[in-house]
């Protein structure tokens, strides 16, 4: 009993179900690694220069509940002083959830944030393992802040947006 003699209430219906986040599947959707080094028969001094880019897909599957999410990545590596492509990695890395109990309303930036965070060690060995049969070091990606990632492309959205509703000069 609480201190002024009331019975706690235990209303189980206002506690949210918690969320359910189960990868049912993942997969190399598609990729392609091109050793530019070995067909120009290239000699490499120094560092090479490598960029990455990363882009974020998500979609809805016929399936209820069952979410397709794909990280996308393009590795490029170029010699140090840059005039010259060594090699060029692109992958799309999927996944397919099923999600259960999150609000439509942050079912977007769940989907893009949660889902890619949970694929990324399984893409980064996959770019670790081709870059290294690829007859290069093995290249072990920094981690993603996928949270900022999504937050650029938001803003770049909104601009797009605002760019598109601005009335032409």
């Amino acid at each position: 009993m609480a201190e002024n003699g009331a019975t706690p209430q235990t209303d189980e219906a206002a506690q949210p179900a918690p969320v359910k986040m189960q990868t049912l599947g993942q997969y190399i959707r598609d990729m392609s690694f091109e050793n530019i080094l070995a067909q120009k028969g290239l000699k490499v001094e120094g560092r090479p220069a490598i960029s990455v880019q990363v882009a974020l897909d998500a979609k809805k599957r016929d399936e209820d509940n069952q979410f397709e999410v794909a990280t996308k990545v393009k590795v490029e590596s170029k010699t140090e002083s840059g005039d010259a492509t060594l090699f060029i990695l692109e992958l799309d890395y999927a996944g397919v959830f099923l999600i259960e109990n999150v609000p439509d309303e942050q079912m977007h930036p769940f989907l893009m944030i949660e889902c890619p965070r949970m694929l990324f060690p399984f893409l980064r060995r996959v770019v670790h393992d081709v870059t290294r049969d690829g007859g290069f070091p093995p290249l072990n990606l920094d981690n993603i802040d996928f949270v900022q990632l999504y937050r650029q492309d938001m803003a770049r959205r909104a601009e797009a947006q605002q760019a598109a509703a601005a009335p032409a000069n």
